[in-house]
């Protein structure tokens, strides 16, 4: 188990990735907020210790990708529908990204994780490899078809190449 500050350093360094990558996958402030409480909470009880930093980082990357795919697979998530369908778009969204990350969240999955690691949280297509547990040319090939659907969505106007 973890002490306080070991938790505080950590979720001061971490706690927009976590937000964000949830939110990826969520699309819901509460369900995102409960995701993140959950991944802070089995990073207190771990009882192992990282290497470095970005061992660490990826490490929550992984726990938090995981915990969204249990909300996203539960049975509740699946058989209710909430009355009122709100969109509301959370704090951090800055205006002149909206339209980018709309594209960027309407792709499938396999393409929006590696495209989200590699441009928002900068990581490299092999650090992704290894994060998601897939061959470094999957990673490329999916970087690839990703930004040619977000071209096209965006009408040829997305310059992440």
């Amino acid at each position: 188990m973890r002490n306080e500050a070991e938790v505080n350093r950590a979720l001061k360094l971490y706690a927009d990735t976590v937000r964000r990558i949830c939110f990826m996958y969520l699309k819901n402030d509460a369900d995102v907020e409960d995701v993140f409480q959950e991944v802070f909470l089995k990073y207190l009880l771990h009882p192992s210790s990282f290497e470095s930093d970005a061992h660490e980082k990826a490490w929550l990357i992984r726990v938090s990708i995981n915990a969204c795919r249990d909300v996203l697979k539960s049975f509740f998530r699946k058989k209710v529908r909430s009355i009122e369908e709100i969109d509301v778009e959370p704090f951090y969204i800055q205006e002149q990204d909206k339209e980018l990350l709309d594209a960027v969240l309407r792709l499938p999955p396999k393409y929006r994780n590696v495209i989200y690691l590699f441009y928002y949280e900068g990581y490299t297509a092999v650090e992704i490899a290894g994060i998601l547990k897939k061959s470094e040319n999957t990673v490329y090939t999916w970087l690839d078809r990703g930004r040619k659907e977000l071209k096209k969505q965006l009408g040829g106007e997305w310059i992440g190449e």
